[in-house]
């Protein structure tokens, strides 16, 4: 069956409510899939019982943010429990770690000269349903970005000292998804904007103890895919996939691309 482990709702940056996602799972006549959303298991539960209602089998997921090397890497984690108290602990930690960079990002932008207000910007809201996240939104909402691919480009950037928090280190994160119960996977090591480079990546994670790597994404290309396959495989690793797709918010991720089939993940006990 085709599957998409790797797919973002309202709870974090994606665009689609739990009812609206399962209604493109249909249409793109998926058999299972994971919601994956970013320190948030918001709308697992509401997905998971749309799923089961409609004949697709689902896997509990999250996607965490950690740091090492001054690299923001993601984890993500599967088939673990998300009531779990140090879980929940770990994601409200990171989420007020991005809450706080919204902060100090207009912050920074004010004191450049931007036309923004940090004053303004502690007041203003906005529709989670447009994906993203506030300080965007609220840069958009400014004619001041035109969109995602835009504001990594352009403005959160070095050159305006701006960058990722510190994250807890992948070790911690890997132990809190263990300590869920589920397994900890490698989000998109391939991906350009998340990493120096597939080789490099590889060689800078050696040591720590992930379960697996997401061979399929979005963002690798063929050669990117075996290179994992090929580590997977020799390492006795679990294997992952998915479009990484957050609705409408990210353009060039479509639900269900790369067209992976059940047959070419390995994750025992989950699918």
């Amino acid at each position: 069956m085709k599957v998409d482990l790797h797919i973002h709702t309202t709870a974090s940056d994606g665009t689609w409510t739990p009812e609206e996602l399962i209604e493109q799972a249909k249409l793109h006549k998926l058999g299972a899939i994971a919601v994956t959303d970013h320190d948030s298991v918001g709308n697992v539960a509401k997905t998971h019982q749309l799923a089961l209602a409609n004949g697709i089998k689902y896997i509990p997921g999250v996607e965490l943010n950690s740091t090492k090397a001054d690299i923001n890497f993601h984890v993500l984690g599967y088939g673990l429990d998300i009531t779990n108290k140090p879980l929940q602990e770990l994601m409200q930690h990171n989420i007020k770690l991005l809450e706080d960079k919204d902060v100090q990002s207009i912050q920074l932008l004010e004191k450049e000269g931007w036309p923004v207000s940090t004053a303004e910007f502690l007041h203003y809201t906005y529709d989670p349903r447009r994906g993203g996240w506030a300080a965007l939104a609220y840069l958009i909402d400014k004619g001041l970005c035109t969109g995602v691919n835009d504001f990594f480009k352009r403005i959160f950037t070095p050159e305006h000292d701006l960058g990722f928090p510190e994250f807890p280190s992948i070790e911690e994160v890997i132990a809190c998804i263990h300590q869920a119960g589920g397994v900890a996977i490698c989000a998109h090591a391939a991906s350009g904007f998340h990493g120096p480079g597939l080789d490099n990546v590889i060689n800078l994670l050696r040591n720590e103890k992930f379960d697996g790597f997401e061979c399929f994404h979005s963002n690798h290309t063929e050669a990117d895919t075996a290179r994992l396959l090929q580590h997977c495989h020799k390492h006795n690793l679990l294997i992952s996939g998915g479009s990484d797709c957050h609705g409408a918010f990210v353009p060039g991720r479509a639900l269900g691309k790369p067209n992976v089939d059940s047959s070419q993940i390995y994750l025992p006990g989950l699918l």
